[in-house]
């Protein structure tokens, strides 16, 4: 069993900038592939990055690319989203997931826990 907690949203102006962290549970951090989702209103949950359980392999969606950063601290248990750049079309819940070794990041099914989210927004 894997126990994420997100933290680091907020309210922010377009432009600005945020990070958000995922702390995990247990021991197997390391052999854990992670990724970032965000679900805003009316809309279907999307992935926005991931990232392998050795770091070695990162997707992120087009929409981000070159203003989000993904990484992970296996000694820390937590996995992290650089925000950068941010625009109002980022305002949504942002989740952290956990699946056990996925080979395809992409896969939402694959991640088998989640977090509970938090709230990113992103004001003009």
């Amino acid at each position: 069993q894997v126990q994420l907690v997100e933290s680091g949203g907020g309210l922010v102006q377009a432009g600005g900038s945020l990070r958000l962290s995922c702390a995990a549970s247990g021991r197997t951090f390391s052999t854990y592939t992670m990724g970032w989702f965000r679900q805003a209103p009316r809309k279907e949950r999307e992935l926005v990055a991931a990232i392998s359980w050795s770091g070695g392999r990162i997707y992120y969606a087009d929409s981000v690319k070159g203003r989000f950063t993904i990484s992970r601290d296996n000694d820390k248990n937590t996995v992290y989203l650089q925000m950068n750049s941010l625009k109002v079309e980022d305002t949504a819940v942002y989740f952290c997931a956990a699946g056990y070794r996925i080979a395809a990041l992409i896969t939402q099914e694959a991640y088998d826990y989640w977090g509970q989210g938090t709230q990113v927004t992103v004001s003009t």
